[in-house]
């Protein structure tokens, strides 16, 4: 997408041997920046602190950290010892794992000389599968609002929870992917950005609707049910971090609240998910996934800029005050009316899944 007059991509290499560039998410909304990563340590803290942040994104940079590291020390032992790094910087989202064991299937039997021009093909191909697949969720998304719109004769009205745009992953994005190709085919849509605290992703959302020239308009987090109850939400459309073979679905703190007042006032919720965040292996979501805990001083303190426009932080909350600060939620697949992928919409059902995956009945096709 673009930035002013200039098109980015979320992350990007230089070429073989980097270093990595990203968009340092952290700055934003207020600043664009970008930042260069020149070893898998950098990497990882690049994820940790959410520097880059969304399922799909956090698996690319994961992959082109292996690359860093292949290019700085290509042993058995490196490799192994920067994939456990990097998957325990952010346990929920699926992407990372799936990313990293494709890079250690890709490099595992290659002599350790042939090992970095390896590594940076296979990094720069991940990059590239995850433009195509967000593009191809935007086509089949896109069909959904076309419909809604053919249906009411008027502007689509779409919640969204969390930033599940461009930045979340290399380009596109999931949820919002569909939005902008409405946009740009002249569908008229408006969306309902969630502010999504603690961490205020929505504003990450709303940066990027402005910056396409997409109608929206920033509301609390408590709204969503309001807004459905007065007839002013047709769609709910989010992203996910990790979705099971049943159609369950991990993703912002707060999307679960979304899908039961969706479900309570008859307005249809899909996720859009590239089917690497698909986990074939979990059968009890709420057991199986584990769920991020991240600081208490996210809920404690707001940042933000002051009255001269200057970066600043406030606290809200004294250090004394216990916090929780669950990052997921997971919502039931009964409550989710669909799931978008690159290969179409289907029901959040088991059989459906399977039906359209039978190759990833078993997760290690995805390493294939």
């Amino acid at each position: 997408m673009k930035v002013g007059d200039r098109h980015y991509r979320s992350v990007w290499a230089e070429g073989p041997g980097g270093p990595v560039h990203i968009i340092d998410q952290t700055r934003l909304p207020h600043a664009f920046e970008t930042r260069s990563l020149d070893s898998p340590e950098a990497v990882a803290e690049a994820i940790e602190t959410m520097r880059v942040r969304g399922a799909p994104l956090i698996g690319v940079t994961a992959a082109f950290g292996v690359a860093l590291a292949m290019s700085r020390d290509p042993s058995d032992e490196s490799l192994a010892r920067t994939a456990g790094r990097l998957a325990a910087t952010r346990p929920t989202a699926v992407n990372l794992a799936w990313a990293l064991a494709r890079m250690r299937t890709a490099l595992g039997a290659l002599a350790p000389d042939e090992r970095a021009s390896a590594a940076w093909f296979e990094a720069q191909s991940i990059a590239d599968q995850d433009v195509a697949i967000n593009e191809a969720i935007g086509r089949h998304g896109l069909a959904l609002i076309a419909r809604e719109h053919a249906a009411r004769g008027r502007a689509v009205n779409i919640l969204t929870h969390c930033n599940a745009g461009w930045i979340a992953t290399v380009d596109w994005g999931t949820a919002l992917a569909p939005i902008y190709l409405a946009h740009d085919e002249g569908i008229p849509v408006h969306v309902w950005v969630d502010e999504t605290r603690p961490r205020s992703q929505g504003l990450l959302t709303a940066w990027e609707l402005a910056g396409h020239g997409v109608p929206h308009t920033l509301v609390a987090d408590n709204a969503g049910g309001h807004l459905m109850q007065h007839g002013k939400v047709d769609l709910v459309l989010v992203g996910a971090d990790r979705v099971t073979r049943r159609g369950d679905v991990a993703n912002k703190i707060g999307t679960y609240l979304k899908a039961l007042a969706a479900r309570a006032n008859d307005v249809p919720f899909y996720a859009a998910v590239p089917t690497p965040t698909i986990d074939w292996e979990i059968d009890d979501a709420l057991a199986g996934i584990p769920i991020e805990e991240r600081s208490g001083d996210e809920m404690r303190v707001v940042r933000g800029l002051d009255g001269d426009g200057r970066p600043a932080s406030v606290a809200i909350a004294p250090e004394s005050t216990a916090v929780a600060n669950p990052a997921f939620d997971v919502t039931p697949a009964e409550l989710v009316t669909g799931i978008i992928t690159e290969k179409g919409v289907f029901a959040a059902k088991e059989t459906a899944l399977l039906e359209l995956f039978p190759r990833e009945r078993k997760s290690e096709a995805f390493l294939t």
